[in-house]
């Protein structure tokens, strides 16, 4: 199942969102989406988590909860 984070903090790395849904399941791929002309963070992701009931646990869990001072949100994303 594929998950989209957003309103992640500037400053969170690929890896922190990685090891943050990890902790619900298996997670196979992990794109932080960067600006390509400042090579900033957008504020957003985008999750491949191969269990559907491990990817709707972790969106329950960690939607609209705290991460680096923002609150981030949770969703199924568009295929």
């Amino acid at each position: 199942m594929k998950l989209l984070v957003r309103n992640l903090a500037r400053t969170t790395t690929e890896h922190e969102v990685r090891v943050l849904f990890s902790a619900h399941g298996t997670v196979t791929e992990c794109n932080l989406v960067l600006d390509s002309e400042t090579g900033l963070s957008k504020g957003f992701a985008f999750l491949e988590m191969p269990d559907e009931n491990e990817a709707k646990t972790a969106l329950n869990s960690l939607n609209l909860t705290n991460v680096a001072k923002s609150k981030i949100r949770v969703k199924v994303a568009q295929q």
